[in-house]
């Protein structure tokens, strides 16, 4: 999109927003990664927990998406130049974006979701998917007769490393010797939007004898969930509870609770509220999770469902401590 369609873009958002907004009340924005609003996964999430928000309060929230990370920071600037309160941007792509952005424009706050930017007006927030990551191993090792399982990651960077080594921890602590099969996408923004690629990364590793396939890869991922279906196996879901996209077919979803981090902001923006820094949200903090429901209740014995629920509490206590490959730089073998 050229940047004078971009600003018309904005500048519609933003009128549309301001009528229907409160006497009063604060301007709020959120921009969307590539993955886009309705990706069914990490972006799902978040306008999920915008919408919430927007019905408990009958505050608009101006909403945009950027594809790139040149697009992130014009968008972001834009919704900027409008004196919004609080914008927030999801997803790692938009953390040089933010810190460039927050910098013009200090009377504006900013909340990163999934990537850390600094600054007096800025709030990043992480989340521990290792430890959300070690529980779908559980499930997935306990599920796996043929003792493999595998992994499809999105774009290959630590953060989905990070996915991929806390599954590879929890699958390892059933099964020592669980073969562990691991598959990225791609290197680009465009691994999280191709289900195409995703379903045949999957069937490889199907067809070598996995069992249950993590997809850890936006949009693409809902190629793998497709695939395990076809194949008759297992996948397991990522950031949104997938289980309902093919009932009896996604074993679990490793639920990140960016909806919540989304709605948490907003809120404190209501009440005049915010904090810089960096905010981290684990199994404690309720910032990941593992999930069951009636669409995967059949497919989760009683055993599976006890032994995953030890795992989440010996994690929340410190009995275990899953390693971040993000910290450590490798993953234990």
């Amino acid at each position: 999109m050229k940047f004078k369609q971009l600003s018309m873009t904005i500048a519609a958002l933003c009128v549309a927003g301001s009528a229907a907004a409160a006497a009063g009340a604060p301007k709020l924005g959120i921009v969307y990664d590539a993955g886009g609003k309705f990706d069914k996964s990490f972006n799902q999430s978040a306008a999920e927990g915008i919408e919430r928000f927007k019905k408990q309060n009958g505050i608009n929230v101006f909403e945009a998406q950027a594809s790139s990370d040149t697009q992130a920071e014009q968008v972001l600037r834009g919704l900027a130049r409008k004196k919004l309160d609080l914008i927030i941007s999801v997803g790692f792509s938009q953390t040089q974006a933010v810190q460039k952005i927050a910098a013009e424009f200090p009377a504006v706050h900013f909340v990163l979701i999934d990537g850390n930017a600094t600054g007096k007006n800025v709030n990043s927030i992480l989340f521990k998917e290792q430890e959300g990551s070690y529980l779908a191993g559980v499930a997935a090792a306990m599920a796996a007769k043929s003792g493999k399982i595998g992994f499809v990651g999105g774009m290959d960077i630590p953060l989905i490393r990070a996915f991929a080594c806390g599954y590879s921890q929890g699958a390892k602590a059933i099964n020592p010797k669980i073969d562990v099969q691991q598959n990225m996408v791609g290197t680009t923004a465009a691994a999280w939007n191709d289900p195409a690629k995703g379903g045949e990364l999957a069937r490889a590793q199907f067809d070598r004898g996995a069992d249950v396939v993590f997809a850890v890869a936006g949009g693409s991922g809902l190629g793998v969930i497709q695939m395990a279906k076809t194949k008759g196996k297992l996948a397991i879901g990522v950031d949104s509870n997938q289980n309902d996209i093919q009932p009896g077919s996604v074993l679990t979803s490793m639920v990140k609770n960016v909806g919540n981090a989304a709605y948490d902001a907003l809120m404190q923006a209501k009440a005049g509220q915010f904090s810089s820094g960096v905010t981290y949200k684990g199994l404690k903090e309720g910032g990941v999770d593992w999930a069951l429901d009636k669409n995967n209740r059949a497919i989760v014995p009683a055993a599976m469902e006890k032994r995953v629920n030890q795992a989440k509490a010996d994690i929340i206590s410190g009995k275990i401590k899953v390693v971040d490959y993000r910290a450590a730089g490798s993953c234990p073998q």
